[in-house]
């Protein structure tokens, strides 16, 4: 069974995981959004799709280049939790 401090710990790391899995996506996204809607804000183009296309297409290369690591990282946590919770 498992005690207060591991459950604790337990979440304190699914919460660092989920952050570190979700930050360079919506770092990207957001970067990516300030830069077209100063582009936007510029040259008057009011084009909705302009803020659109352009993040996701950033977000499907950022899945591309860090898909596999972020997953390695998601397999070792849930195999992690699957160990504590046998007991092994």
């Amino acid at each position: 069974m498992l005690d207060n401090v591991q459950i604790l710990d337990i979440m304190n790391q699914t919460f660092m995981l989920a952050l570190r899995t979700a930050l360079p996506f919506l770092l990207v996204s957001m970067i990516l959004g300030i830069v077209v809607a100063i582009f936007q804000a510029a040259t008057s183009i009011q084009e909705q799709t302009l803020s659109f296309v352009p993040k996701l297409i950033a977000i499907i290369a950022m899945l591309t280049l860090l898909g596999g690591t972020l997953l390695r990282s998601i397999q070792d946590f849930f195999q992690n939790i699957t160990s504590l919770i046998a007991g092994v």
